[in-house]
């Protein structure tokens, strides 16, 4: 019977042939009826109990005696691995039907965790460590080792410096000579940026003479990187900026310069190309067609292994442009510097990847008069539709007049929000909270913003009442068994929305002013008002929910008519592998942890 014992399997995968054949050898087998304890609570189990056939629960009996599902274990899961460690169990592990288990003995454990400190990690250490050796034993190693590439990974061009007082001429010369296409100019401890094009601007548009010193037209506001960052946020800043270098500055000192075209000869992705199509889009047409593109380039990246961090923060990059764009082309010259959008909820976020529905707004300058302002914002919001941005079933967009607001409108409603604690008030605030300014005059939105958080009354009663929404949906824990006998769980409501409501709760009474919610959770750790484990645990129990819906949002739109997914927050849990529901069992238990964790914070219960 132990031929039938699969090695190939995380985390058994991970011991060499030695430590395989010494778990072959010392197996054992257990047949249990149904109704059968196999490890009763409080006591030493035998060792990890892993199914060959039947079912079993995991299950707590509270004070009232009333019994809790915790976990439903199936075939080939294992259990009561922690419990050996430990010595006693916490739960009751019942067969629910006639099961047969192989036991490996609790002394072979300890002496595999000994020998091995890969198989160690994996049963001893969190979520986040689990997934790390996931992503470093799966399908998606080499790209994943290959997306984490560093700066000085490529190829750090030295610069070609030139002092203040070489004029246009000489600098064109050197950069002819060196075949460099950029000059840092070095004007006392400052360094200023000219490139190719800047030059031909200022002789020819500008009429410059060609003696001019050419640090008089550099640009001081250099975009930098540190050369130990990845590569790949290099490309994500060059897609924000609209720029095709960045300097690389080791603390105070001029390292080098990394291009476009060095960081481009590192991913095989046709990430640039969607983002030069965007830039030089001349009509609403060409950046539909652009933006049609993007569906693509997400089934590449993750068909490839690109991690969700870095998928989510190209695609906020990309969308933030393609949204960026239609405003440009949209919205007439003159008003552009009256006018503000912003994106909100996931988009503000930056942690929409498939496009689910718009969340929008505008503000104005206090007393603009422009009288086609909402026949105009009508037009913008059909065409982000035709883009592939279905509208917002709340109808929280520019074309519906209450979410185009005068600065001190805007500032009004987010108090007026914050004051009540009616249901839809609270619902726009948390919306309104994440919001990011993408096009126009982006102090419009920084002003509001900043009176609203100076503003808001930090009391107990506002956060509590805040805070409620992120427990109000059941952890599929408990029904874990029943949802798996219908299929499907709600992941939104029971992974995504308890996590992100929670943090942009603690974020919003700190003052923290990031909208991303793993930047709130480094904000916060760093704030110590979470504890580094909890915090990597939270954030890649994010990482994880994010990652399967969007698996499954990607097959559930290649396979649709109109390329949209009626259900984007189902997970189809037959569709799941056993490591992918061992990691959202132990990530939902993060989940459970967290909720406990605000209730008692916010005082939330009953």
């Amino acid at each position: 019977m132990t031929d039938s014992f699969k090695m190939d399997n995380i985390p058994f995968s991970l011991l060499d042939q030695q430590e395989q054949a010494l778990v072959a050898s010392n197996l054992d087998l257990g047949y249990y009826q149904a109704g059968e304890k196999i490890i009763t609570a409080g006591e030493a189990p035998e060792g990890v109990y892993i199914i060959l056939k039947g079912r079993v629960s995991e299950i707590d009996v509270g004070e009232d005696k009333q019994q809790q599902v915790f976990v439903h274990y199936e075939n080939e899961d294992y259990f009561g691995g922690w419990s050996a460690l430990r010595g006693t169990a916490i739960h009751d592990f019942v067969a629910e039907e006639e099961t047969i288990c192989h036991i490996m003995p609790t002394r072979i454990l300890v002496e595999l965790i000994q020998s091995n400190a890969l198989f160690a990690d994996y049963f001893q250490q969190n979520l986040a460590a689990k997934s790390e050796i996931v992503a470093q034993h799966g399908k998606g190693q080499d790209m994943a080792e290959f997306m984490l590439a560093k700066i000085t990974s490529a190829t750090v061009r030295d610069p070609l410096i030139v002092e203040a007082g070489t004029s246009i001429r000489d600098a064109t010369r050197k950069m002819r000579e060196l075949k460099a296409d950029c000059v840092l100019a070095r004007k006392g401890g400052r360094y200023g940026m000219v490139t190719g094009t800047d030059l031909l601007d200022a002789v020819v548009l500008k009429g410059l003479d060609l003696e001019t010193d050419v640090s008089e037209i550099a640009s001081y506001r250099l975009v930098t990187a540190d050369p130990e960052d990845y590569l790949f946020n290099a490309l994500v800043t060059m897609t924000q900026q609209q720029i095709e270098r960045v300097v690389v500055m080791q603390k105070q000192e001029l390292v080098g310069v990394v291009e476009l075209t060095d960081v481009l000869s590192y991913f095989s992705s046709h990430s640039h190309v969607i983002g030069l199509r965007i830039e030089r889009a001349s009509s609403i047409d060409d950046l539909r067609e652009a933006a049609q593109g993007l569906n693509s380039l997400i089934k590449a990246l993750i068909s490839t292994g690109v991690k969700i961090r870095f998928t989510m923060d190209l695609l906020a990059a990309m969308n933030g442009r393609i949204i960026a764009k239609l405003f440009d082309l949209v919205i007439p010259p003159d008003m552009q510097p009256h006018v503000c959008l912003i994106v909100m909820g996931s988009e503000g976020r930056g942690e929409q990847i498939m496009k689910t529905d718009q969340d929008n707004a505008l503000i104005f300058r206090d007393g603009l008069s422009w009288p086609g302002m909402q026949e105009t914002m009508n037009q913008f919001t059909e065409q982000l539709i035709s883009f592939g941005f279905p509208p917002c079933p709340g109808n929280i967009m520019v074309s519906n007049p209450e979410w185009v607001n005068s600065v001190g409108d805007w500032t009004q409603r987010l108090s007026d929000w914050a004051e009540t604690c009616e249901g839809n008030a609270q619902m726009n605030l948390a919306i309104a909270v994440d919001a990011k300014p993408v096009a126009g005059n982006q102090a419009l939105f920084k002003v509001a913003r900043n009176w609203f958080l100076r503003h808001l009354r930090n009391n107990d009663v506002f956060f509590s009442h805040f805070a409620r929404a992120s427990v109000e949906f059941d952890t599929p824990l408990t029904f874990f068994g029943n949802i798996k006998d219908k299929g499907e769980l709600d992941i939104k409501k029971g992974g995504i929305f308890p996590v992100v409501h929670g943090i942009r709760t603690m974020a919003l009474e700190h003052r923290v002013l990031a909208t991303n919610t793993f930047q709130r959770i480094q904000a916060l750790v760093e704030a110590g008002q979470l504890r580094d484990k909890e915090g990597q645990d939270l954030a890649e129990a994010l990482s994880l929910f994010i990652q399967l819906r969007l698996r499954q949002q990607m097959r559930r739109v290649e396979s649709s008519e109109d390329g949209f997914d009626p259900t984007p927050n189902v997970i189809e849990l037959a569709l799941l592998n056993k490591m992918e529901r061992d990691l959202l069992r132990d990530a939902l238990q993060i989940v459970k942890w967290f909720k406990k964790h605000l209730a008692s914070r916010f005082h939330l219960g009953g």
